[in-house]
């Protein structure tokens, strides 16, 4: 017999394993390119959380840039409360002294002024009860008419930048009279 006169069975038989071959390579081929794909997916995935993460570090850091001066300039704007509050009545309506106290008081508004712009505000405290995460308690002091563990006095400020807390405030707090 000739080459040309192949008994039809061995063709069938070799398109047969052909077309099996070629499945197999397709079907490895396909398994690839899921696996590809789900590769592109996760490193989009990841690009993504990582450009959020940066943006909310950007944001963070526009927020709260002014944090450490800001905690410097507190000490300034308590010294001037104290300097203030030191002036005695008499000595406020001598006309020597009312420019001086007109300017320290303008300075004191200019300061909450520039406060208040960046988010800065003053912590309540006084009458609430102590909140550990606002408020730290420097005394305890016997007192009938409040409520132990109400804040009865503010001896230091206390100051919230944006959502976060700047300083406490310093305070005494009621307990039971013995």
């Amino acid at each position: 017999m000739s080459e040309e006169t192949t008994p039809p069975q061995d063709e069938a038989a070799v398109a047969a394993k052909a077309e099996g071959a070629e499945m197999e390579r397709l079907a490895a081929l396909e398994a690839e390119l899921e696996a590809v794909k789900q590769e592109v997916l996760y490193a989009k995935a990841d690009t993504q959380n990582v450009r959020r993460r940066l943006e909310k570090d950007i944001a963070d850091a526009r927020a709260y840039a002014a944090t450490g001066f800001a905690r410097d300039v507190l000490s300034v704007a308590d010294n001037l409360s104290r300097a203030l509050e030191a002036i005695p009545a008499e000595l406020r309506e001598d006309e020597k002294l009312k420019a001086l106290v007109a300017g320290l008081e303008a300075t004191g508004r200019e300061i909450e002024k520039v406060f208040t712009s960046h988010g800065i505000v003053r912590v309540a405290a006084v009458g609430l009860p102590l909140d550990p995460n606002q408020h730290q308690a420097m005394i305890e002091v016997p007192h009938a008419d409040a409520e132990p563990g109400t804040v009865i006095q503010e001896l230091a400020a206390g100051y919230m930048i944006k959502d976060r807390l700047l300083r406490p405030a310093m305070v005494a707090v009621a307990k039971k009279p013995e």
